[in-house]
């Protein structure tokens, strides 16, 4: 009896001034026996990454480093490391996180998927630690379209879990069948967008309770920075899915628009407070006046924000960490109960 041999996987790092933690992104990914490519985009650097990248080659063949002059933002840098690769699985990792190992032989043991994620764990401390990701029962589950959106949508003083930081593995064959690539005008939401358009072309999309994705947490995240205007145009690609004829279900639509509404809510909101930082409280309310549409979103966040504050004093919004643990984005529970 012949056992074919698992399909080989291309793990691509869209890199910005990451010299200090690209080498242990790399050596994480090159570690896995099923990894055939680690493609690195070196996205416009200042400090070296793309020889901090090289200096990591461990000399098996598998390490590509390509280099944009100029920044293009994650969309850009991912396309083009698919664009240049060819292993049938695709894999993201960010350049400050890590693979534990082990990860992708619990997917491969998998079938009928077109998406693959497992549980990721949020560092909060110095990941040189050594840590071991605790085991979850072994469990399967299918996410719908309508998992995803509403698994999307965070909720005021809850620690952000959204399912859209998962990391899935996508099969190739399945982006080509249907012409899928990020979206190069999203700097925010890159991630969340691609993996939509992809439930919404039918995607099997599959998680695991295995945890195999290691996600430092940084106060300099690059993803913490985001614009005003970057949730603008997230919203705005939201919009234009959800008004393609024949691509989605009613319900499906829905819940699409509710996500749309809810981060119109977070850009109304930051718009408001831009004018009012860039031209005064006088702008701000003036600005309001001639939109009263965005006027709800806005003082119901204005008034959030300020009850939050209020309940924060004398204690912690969250409890911490302690150093050698991990926070899991999936603590062991079904992704979704409606």
């Amino acid at each position: 009896m012949t056992v074919n041999a698992p399909e080989k996987v291309c793990v691509i790092i869209a890199a910005k001034d990451a010299a200090d933690t690209i080498s242990k992104a790399i050596a994480s990914a090159l570690r896995e026996e099923a990894v055939g490519e680690v493609v690195v985009v070196d996205d416009g650097s200042s400090d070296g990454t793309d020889a901090a990248a090289l200096a990591a080659d461990d000399g098996s063949g598998r390490l590509v480093v390509a280099r944009f002059e100029k920044n293009r933002g994650p969309s850009a840098a991912r396309n083009h490391a698919i664009d240049i690769s060819t292993s049938p699985l695709i894999a993201i990792l960010d350049a400050d996180d890590f693979f534990f190992p082990g990860r992708f032989a619990a997917m491969q043991a998998e079938s009928g998927w077109d998406l693959i994620a497992d549980n990721i764990g949020f560092i909060h401390h110095d990941p040189a630690l050594a840590i071991e990701p605790e085991r979850f029962q072994a469990r399967t589950r299918q996410l719908s379209l309508i998992d995803f959106v509403e698994g999307n949508i965070s909720k005021r003083g809850v620690r952000r879990g959204e399912i859209g930081f998962l990391k899935p593995v996508i099969r190739r064959a399945f982006m080509l069948a249907h012409g899928l690539r990020y979206d190069e005008d999203l700097r925010l939401g890159e991630d969340y967008d691609l993996y939509l358009r992809a439930l919404a072309h039918g995607a099997r999309y599959k998680v695991i309770d295995h945890c195999g994705y290691g996600a430092v947490v940084r106060a300099n995240s690059l993803s913490g920075a985001h614009r005003t205007d970057d949730l603008r145009r997230l919203y705005e690609a939201e919009r234009r899915l959800r008004q393609t004829p024949g691509l989605l279900k009613p319900e499906e639509a829905r819940m699409v628009e509710r996500h749309e509404r809810h981060i119109k809510a977070r850009y109304d909101l930051r718009h408001i407070l831009d004018v009012k930082a860039r031209e005064g409280k006088g702008a701000a309310i003036r600005h309001l006046l001639s939109h009263p549409a965005s006027a709800p979103a806005v003082l119901s966040g204005v008034l959030a924000d300020k009850w939050e504050a209020h309940a924060g004093k004398g204690r912690q919004s969250q409890p911490p960490v302690p150093a050698g643990k991990l926070r899991y984005l999936l603590p062991g529970v079904p992704v979704a109960q409606r």
